[in-house]
């Protein structure tokens, strides 16, 4: 005779296995992401990136150092020249494609360069792992952004 713990335990195991690939595909990266210094491994600010009609957005939403918070883009070349890298959107354009998210641009405003970008998401949606490439996703460089 098999115990009832047991045939209420057996039913939840397999709700929780029907589950969990939705879970997965509706987590997004949309939400508030902590940026941390390539060099320094120092944290940053805040990255704040909203999802419209499946096509994701990241505005600048916080930089920690007051000095790095006044400062404008004097090396970026296109509408956002001399504006405030504060409230600045520098993710555009992505879309999912499978469990990542690709064809997008992003902006480093400490140098002015727009590149093409990729991004996925690790350890259950808490880590953000943002690739800025030339070309090929080959010719990049990752950074790990963590879920605020």
């Amino acid at each position: 005779m098999i115990h009832p713990n047991a045939i209420k335990r057996g039913i939840c195991l397999m709700a929780l296995m029907l589950l969990a690939p939705a879970y997965a595909l509706a987590q997004t990266p949309a939400g508030s992401w902590r940026t941390f210094d390539d060099r320094t491994g120092l944290e940053r600010g805040l990255v704040v990136i909203t999802e419209q009609s499946g096509v994701l957005t990241g505005q600048v939403a916080s930089i920690l150092d007051p000095k790095e918070a006044t400062r404008v883009c004097e090396a970026c070349t296109d509408s956002r020249k001399n504006q405030p890298i504060l409230g600045m959107t520098i993710l555009t354009g992505l879309h999912r494609d499978g469990d990542d998210w690709t064809g997008g641009q992003i902006l480093d405003p400490q140098t002015g360069s727009v590149y093409r970008c990729s991004m996925r998401l690790e350890n259950s949606g808490n880590k953000l792992v943002v690739r800025g490439y030339i070309g090929v996703s080959l010719f990049g460089r990752s950074q790990t952004w963590l879920r605020k």
